[in-house]
């Protein structure tokens, strides 16, 4: 059980090490982007939110990615299943079960999916930081109607 633990939190520190690269980008991006189109806020408010999350949702394809690599190294899953499928239901808490992992690595399941659950929090927290911070910056109080 410990060598799961192990495997799961290697994984788990890649997974936050990636994505506190991405959050780091993705503010410097839409700080970038503040500023370029101050007459047209709604235009630069939906640019910079599309943006952040179009780089999030590959910030999270990626971990995914991760996972099904550990899985792969120690043979989480039956022979023959689809790691992808398998760690992006796991990673996002779906939990179909039709995929079940092996004896040896059953924890590597709910590992992923708390690793998961914790990506997807705090990339809410940074769509809304950048929501927040664009809106400061462009003086917005409220979206001037028609434009």
């Amino acid at each position: 059980m410990a060598v799961q633990f192990l495997v799961g939190a290697i994984v788990t520190a890649i997974n936050i090490m990636a994505h506190a690269l991405v959050t780091v980008g993705s503010i410097g991006m839409a700080r970038a982007a503040w500023l370029r189109y101050p007459a047209r806020p709604r235009l630069q408010l939906m640019a910079v939110m599309v943006a952040t999350a179009a780089v999030l949702i590959v910030a999270h394809t990626i971990e995914v990615l991760a996972w099904v690599l550990a899985y792969a190294l120690v043979g989480a899953a039956p022979v023959g299943s689809d790691l992808l499928y398998f760690a992006f239901v796991n990673y996002t808490t779906l939990g179909y079960g039709d995929i079940t992992p092996v004896q040896e690595w059953r924890l590597m399941g709910p590992m992923t999916a708390m690793n998961g659950i914790l990506m997807f929090g705090w990339s809410t927290a940074v769509l809304f930081e950048v929501l927040r911070k664009t809106l400061d910056d462009l003086g917005v109080t409220k979206l001037p109607a028609g434009r």
